[in-house]
């Protein structure tokens, strides 16, 4: 199965990352990034759309048909954020964007970076937590030909990429050193992007993937 697959966020470290995979796979055989700056990567293989308004997608539409896969890696910190804006930036942003791409790709796999903590039930204490939980369960009611959510912890990020967030080089042997005392809390960046095309090649028997899920199906 050759994928055809759409990714967000590439400006950002994970998206950056799961690019770097998918460009790297023989499984993948084209890549459009779209995101709202340029994620500074060329590739054979590669197209890139500069989009600056996600919540009004009907100027790009038309280039959004003919893939099998879309892995969203667009994402904000929650942090000195209040509940109304971190909802619309996370849960309303990504359900357009899903509600937008599958009336074009009804056969698509979407793969959806999450967060280790994420509250399924909606109900919990977090706010961030709650509305990760929201926007995983209301992806899986749309017509996709599936829907996995990823839930990374910490991350090692990889070597020679550029847009590794800063706290890295100071602190990447500390959460290294913690990876390798529990594995379970993280896993490389690297594992997360493989696993993302592992789970739409072969398919996977979880909808919400944790760490020991996707790091385990990138081995395969």
């Amino acid at each position: 199965m050759k994928l055809n697959v759409i990714i967000t966020g590439a400006s950002g470290m994970v998206g950056e990352g799961v690019l770097h995979e998918c460009l790297r796979s023989d499984a993948v055989e084209q890549v459009l990034v779209l995101g709202r700056k340029p994620c500074g990567t060329t590739h054979p293989k590669m197209k890139e759309i500069l989009h600056a308004d996600f919540f009004d997608l009907a100027p790009i539409a038309a280039q959004l048909s003919g893939y099998n896969a879309c892995f969203f890696c667009l994402g904000v910190s929650s942090v000195g954020m209040q509940e109304p804006e971190y909802t619309r930036l996370t849960h309303t942003l990504t359900m357009h964007f899903a509600e937008t791409v599958v009336r074009f790709n009804p056969d698509m796999t979407f793969c959806y970076i999450s967060g280790a903590g994420t509250d399924s039930t909606e109900k919990g204490r977090s706010m961030w937590a709650r509305v990760k939980g929201k926007t995983e369960n209301d992806l899986m009611k749309l017509p996709f030909k599936k829907v996995y959510n990823f839930r990374p912890g910490a991350l090692m990020p990889t070597n020679g990429l550029n847009n590794t967030l800063s706290y890295y080089k100071y602190l990447g042997w500390l959460v290294q050193g913690i990876l390798f005392v529990v594995p379970s809390l993280g896993s490389t960046l690297a594992e997360l992007g493989q696993g993302m095309i592992k789970a739409v090649t072969l398919g996977y028997e979880k909808q919400v993937l944790e760490v020991k899920d996707f790091a385990g199906l990138a081995k395969r």
